[in-house]
């Protein structure tokens, strides 16, 4: 059996900054409302969810999609599995949805990522003999092999690619420009679920390009990444219902096919330019050009990972596209819960492009530390 897996239903939580909005929330206190969202929304189609797929980077462990799976309410039989991509874990959660819906062994499954950097529980490595050392972050590669911190990664990744500062800077006021506009617009009431009585995203605020220049270097000496073109370290969730093309026509509901779906290694001392590989390999598998896409969603880790990206291809953020690359902000706006980033794209892909014609085309994509990218092509059904 091989069927079309079809996206029908997509929510998020408003995504805050770590520390601030849901600075008290654990993971499954952030998922679970967003995951009983979207249940319900899809209960019409009289099967059950059968299973959870959540993809999660820093959480407490223990199988956090079975544990926001019962605290959704889903009953005791739907079982869970946590995915850890890294920043492209949501994405992937999605992706491993859609292969169990098209062969068959799954009716209707929900797919997303959750993130709580703020209640994420601290590392400690044990060494023989000695007291446990704190840690950052687990490694990304193995001795031996590049493994810098995603903004030093960033900033080579600019003078690689030749990316500006001026550029960089632009990029950011567009995507708060942006993000605040389709906020004032309603363009995000759709896709929210309330959580701890907040509504909106708590980042997006109005950037002025003078104030933006005078930061000073994040990362490295002289550069050109900036806090103010990086997006911040965030709490959220987002998740999507994902079933096959038979019950979705059987409903009349409309949706995004799922067209293809990649993932691709890239050299892990430059890890943000993983996504050109992936789009390149999933738009060779669907057999598309990058010209038929009217919306295209790249996870906004970092202005020069994006604009790089873009560059490379041929797609002009700031200009000529500036309508179908993030075209109501990103990231850098609203903020990376990275478990939960990848979902996040694809549910701003679903609230943006319902209701345009069928056959229309969207593709989300994500860079992921260690020297991924992952990318996924959907068709308006």
């Amino acid at each position: 059996m091989d069927e079309h897996a079809v996206v029908v239903a997509a929510r998020r939580t408003p995504i805050g900054t770590a520390g601030h909005a849901f600075r008290s929330l654990t993971a499954d206190r952030l998922a679970a409302p967003v995951i009983e969202a979207v249940a319900r929304e899809v209960a019409p189609l009289g099967v059950p969810v059968d299973d959870v797929v959540l993809g999660n980077c820093t959480g407490p462990g223990g199988n956090l999609a079975r544990v926001c799976a019962l605290a959704a309410g889903l009953g005791h039989e739907v079982p869970g599995v946590t995915v850890d991509r890294q920043c492209g874990s949501g994405l992937a959660a999605i992706l491993l949805a859609a292969q169990a819906v098209r062969c068959g062994e799954a009716d209707l499954v929900v797919a997303g990522g959750v993130e709580s950097a703020s209640t994420a529980p601290l590392r400690v490595r044990r060494g023989e003999g000695e007291p446990g050392v704190p840690y950052e972050r687990a490694p990304f590669a193995p001795e031996g092999h590049p493994d810098p911190d995603m903004g030093p990664a960033a900033e080579a990744l600019a003078a690689a690619r030749g990316v500006t500062r001026e550029r960089q800077d632009a990029y950011a006021c567009r995507s708060h420009a942006l993000a605040l506009a389709a906020r004032e617009a309603g363009r995000f009431t759709r896709e929210i679920v309330p959580i701890g009585g907040r509504t909106d995203d708590q980042r997006p605020r109005v950037l002025r390009p003078r104030s933006l220049a005078r930061l000073p270097a994040a990362f490295v000496p002289g550069g050109t990444v900036t806090a103010g073109n990086s997006s911040p370290v965030s709490d959220g969730a987002a998740a999507v219902a994902v079933v096959p093309e038979r019950l979705r026509a059987a409903a009349g509901l409309p949706g995004l096919r799922l067209l293809a779906g990649a993932v691709a290694g890239c050299d892990p001392a430059l890890p943000g330019w993983g996504p050109v590989p992936a789009v390149r390999r999933v738009l060779r598998r669907a057999g598309a050009d990058l010209e038929r896409v009217a919306a295209v969603e790249i996870v906004e880790a970092f202005a020069a990972q994006v604009l790089a990206v873009t560059d490379a291809l041929g797609l002009d953020p700031l200009g000529a596209d500036a309508g179908r690359v993030c075209a109501d902000g990103g990231a850098l706006a609203l903020g990376h819960p990275w478990g939960a980033s990848g979902a996040v794209v694809v549910t701003r892909l679903f609230s943006r492009l319902l209701g345009a014609p069928p056959g229309t085309l969207g593709l989300a994509a994500v860079a992921v530390g260690g020297g991924l990218g992952i990318a996924a092509l959907f068709e308006v059904v």
